[in-house]
């Protein structure tokens, strides 16, 4: 299951740890966003101690929607040892995010 990125717990999940953390920046009223959101699930899934692999919800969680400047929705970030190594705007097949997964791991 995705991990829930907050504002409140951004830092020490997905900055404060080595390895990868893909945080998928999504809201319930984006048509695109609920198309990725099963594959955003399967490779949390398929990830699961490789990978943190999660959502934040850009209504609910303004403050690091906007330290990362997400302006469009979905954009999914991908951190390594808590630095920005790739970004994927708008939807992507689970191919092209698993090649980007794996080129960090």
């Amino acid at each position: 299951m995705a991990i829930e990125f907050t504002d409140s717990n951004f830092q020490e999940v997905a900055l404060d740890n080595e390895g990868v953390s893909v945080v998928d920046f999504w809201a319930e009223w984006c048509g695109p966003c609920r198309m990725i959101t099963p594959i955003i699930e399967e490779l949390a899934t398929e990830y699961e101690g490789r990978a943190r692999i999660g959502k934040v919800n850009v209504d609910h969680n303004p403050e690091v929607s906007s330290k990362y400047g997400i302006r469009s929705i979905p954009t999914i970030l991908f951190l390594k040892n808590g630095e920005v190594v790739d970004k994927q705007v708008g939807v992507a097949s689970k191919k092209v995010l698993e090649d980007k997964i794996n080129r960090y791991l």
